[in-house]
């Protein structure tokens, strides 16, 4: 929702392909176009976010590039006033982000090996590049935590920041729906799981013996997003994963093979790559125990029995949720679905899972469905019933309505407002020069030419 006219500051890092290239093809001379503080701007700098933007925007509105020069002055100011208040970033937090972000690039150019052959170096050069910028924005956004800790928002203030929108600029709100789940999984065999632990105790002992776990985690793993990688699924913390593969990945060796290992999504075998600091590297060998189409067919009885029970009113779905549902998840808040994008229990319906949207498109609220295989890919195979518990229509933003949306998009512009202050104080104190080459006709909204001329 756009409730507000974004300040452009640097909270974000962006790295796009075809914009890197552009930038470089645009480049053929570095120089300095500015100075604040201690921090420099280049023009690669400028140029390289300028590439970026327009490979991700449809259009281009005048004092684009004063805008975003702009950006990167209030970067180096927040970067600058950290250094002078000792505030910095771990370089295990640097590292973590880092291998996040190169395994999402990894995964949208398709390997690691098209990654280096775009950018026609290895990975760890295309590391070292990105190493910089991604401390300097986390940096960044630890400075601007510092300056707004503490800020709160009142409902009048959130009444008075609605009020100010006018009528014809208020946003569109797609449908959304608060749903809520029974969940019972299809009971796995013990022939099932012995099958499964046999093939793994074959392919440690293999390892052990002189094989490649890569290979052996192309062939047979079937975590797909990271067989293709061999297994590898890059820099972890213990807390980034299951619980009880953490624990097996820490107590490793580098090079050593763990014991059978299960989480929720099965059976692993894993090896590790490197440690560095409180992350891990590792590789892993996934199976999942299959199951035949009795255990199916228990769970779903199970469950319509289940449904029969709150369709009578003998217990509320609540209640059901609590008392019969197998998804940890959701069960103690009453089978509540959150939307993994913002926590929320609304979910916009273009959001949904296909397989979910299509069970409860044409339901009404307070209606439960029929039993449901379970088509998520994440979760243990059973079935669920769903209930709507509310559904909104699509519709302009209210504050009846949408008041949490709303409150979030009030304190955001609060919180800049706060940054602009604070930046307007600290440019009387910090040293600035500009090349006045590229601000030619920019409107900056801070006073950087004038700071610059004196």
């Amino acid at each position: 929702m756009k409730f507000m006219s974004k300040i452009y500051l640097s909270l974000c890092f962006i790295v796009v392909f075809t914009s890197n290239v552009k930038a470089q093809k645009a480049i053929v001379l570095d120089e300095v176009i500015a100075v604040v503080g201690d921090q420099i701007a280049t023009k690669s700098e400028l140029e390289t976010k300028y590439a970026a933007y327009l490979a991700q925007s449809a259009s281009i509105e005048k004092g684009t590039r004063c805008k975003i020069l702009e950006d990167i002055l209030y970067s180096k100011m927040l970067v600058n006033q950290a250094g002078l208040d000792s505030i910095f970033v771990d370089e295990s937090q640097v590292e973590g982000e880092l291998d996040r972000r190169i395994r999402y690039y990894i995964a949208q150019i398709g390997s690691q090996q098209a990654m280096e052959d775009y950018y026609k170096k290895p990975l760890a050069k295309i590391k070292e590049e990105f190493r910089v910028p991604i401390r300097e924005q986390l940096t960044l956004q630890r400075m601007q935590s510092e300056i707004t800790s503490g800020i709160s928002i009142t409902p009048q203030e959130v009444k008075e920041y609605f009020e100010k929108i006018p009528t014809d600029s208020l946003p569109l709100i797609n449908a959304e729906v608060e749903l809520a789940q029974i969940v019972i999984y299809a009971k796995t065999s013990q022939a099932s799981i012995k099958e499964v632990k046999d093939k793994l105790t074959n392919y440690r002992k293999r390892v052990t013996e002189g094989e490649n776990f890569s290979t052996l985690a192309l062939l047979y793993s079937e975590d797909k997003g990271s067989a293709l990688k061999g297994g590898e699924i890059g820099f972890v913390g213990r807390g980034e994963v299951e619980p009880e593969f953490g624990a097996a990945s820490f107590k490793l060796k580098v090079g050593n093979v763990s014991p059978i290992i299960e989480t929720r999504y099965g059976y692993h075998i894993i090896q590790l790559i490197e440690r560095r600091a409180n992350k891990v590297n590792v590789r892993h060998i996934l199976l999942k125990p299959k199951q035949d189409k009795a255990s199916f067919d228990v769970a779903k009885t199970s469950l319509d029995s289940i449904a029969v029970k709150v369709n009578n009113g003998a217990v509320g779905f609540t209640e059901a949720a609590k008392r019969y549902s197998e998804d940890e998840d959701t069960k103690n808040n009453g089978g509540i679905l959150a939307n993994p994008q913002t926590s929320s229990s609304m979910t916009p319906m273009d959001e949904l899972d296909p397989s979910l949207f299509f069970v409860i498109d044409k339901m009404d609220v307070d209606q439960i469905s029929d039993a449901v295989i379970i088509s998520d890919p994440r979760s243990k195979p059973g079935y669920r019933i769903v209930k709507i518990q509310k559904r909104t229509e699509p519709h302009r933003a209210s504050l009846a309505k949408d008041y949490q949306k709303i409150k979030t998009a009030a304190l955001a512009e609060k919180e800049q407002s706060i940054l602009q202050d604070w930046v307007k104080n600290n440019l009387t104190k910090t040293y600035i020069k500009l090349n006045t080459e590229y601000c030619v006709n920019c409107e900056f909204q801070q006073a950087w030419l004038e700071k610059s001329a004196k």
